[in-house]
């Protein structure tokens, strides 16, 4: 067994994480303003001790909205990770302990999913669902699921080569048994790596979903609609895109690194 050290991207990427969720459940204690109350005397202000990150055209503090869209985007992209996980992880473990023409069947329709760009399928159901929280989360867990059925089904099938999971199915444990007593626990490491990378692109695409307005509506605060209401003044007003821009790509920086440390942490036990 090789020596644990700890690793850049880890230390980066947890600290990162760390303050995001500090930032999103801490919210109303950190914004010093009401990030929906409209101040038309203060419309495109710029960046001042008053308004950290400026105002947008209504008045509105960047800054106090800048918080309350991590609370927005993080709240959204754990539950469809959450989501995605569930939905994927009992289909892909049905898949890998059933074989034959079920599994057939279901990987199927798997690639058949794979096969559209996953975007383009979350805009076409959330333009059918319409925009709001609720058809966001659905659009987009049903372009995530797959990764983790994928990816279930794989460790399943390793896993149940071996020893103590023959010798489960052999004293007759139901598959069901076998696949929560046994296989789950054993893949946690993998799934909680693949979970870790998808947060970070779940956030990226709620901000594109939002930003072609098919996600949070205004004025309720997404970095992604903040975008959208930005690019019309990003001559005179830079500070509307940029940072909202900032605070995406943070995100998407932390749970990267995030992910990749854990796939070095895990590279270093074996």
């Amino acid at each position: 067994m090789k020596r644990f050290a700890p690793n850049p991207s880890f230390i980066a990427g947890f600290l990162i994480v760390a303050l995001l969720v500090t930032v999103a459940t801490l919210g109303p204690l950190l914004a010093h303003a009401d990030p929906l109350a409209i101040h038309l005397s203060d419309s495109l202000a710029r960046p001042s001790g008053r308004h950290l990150l400026g105002c947008d055209a209504l008045g509105r503090d960047v800054f106090a909205r800048i918080i309350y869209g991590a609370r927005l985007s993080l709240g959204i992209s754990i539950a469809v990770v959450a989501l995605s996980l569930t939905v994927g992880s009992l289909i892909g473990g049905v898949a890998g302990l059933s074989g034959g023409w079920i599994d057939e069947l279901i990987m199927r329709a798997v690639d058949v999913l794979l096969a559209f760009p996953g975007i383009l399928l979350a805009i076409a159901l959330a333009a059918i669902l319409g925009p709001g929280v609720v058809g966001l989360v659905i659009a987009l867990s049903a372009m995530g699921w797959t990764t983790y059925a994928r990816l279930v089904r794989g460790e399943v099938l390793s896993l149940r080569e071996r020893d103590y999971v023959q010798a489960a199915e052999t004293l007759g444990a139901r598959p069901a048994r076998v696949l929560m007593r046994h296989l789950i626990p054993a893949m946690t490491g993998p799934v909680v790596v693949q979970a870790t990378f998808g947060v970070g692109g779940i956030v990226a695409a709620e901000a594109a979903l939002s930003f072609l307005g098919l996600g949070a509506l205004p004025p309720t605060p997404s970095w992604g609609n903040m975008l959208d209401a930005g690019r019309a003044f990003m001559l005179i007003a830079p500070y509307l895109t940029i940072a909202p821009g900032f605070a995406i790509g943070f995100a998407i920086l932390g749970f990267n690194l995030l992910g990749d440390g854990l796939v070095q942490l895990a590279g270093t036990r074996t």
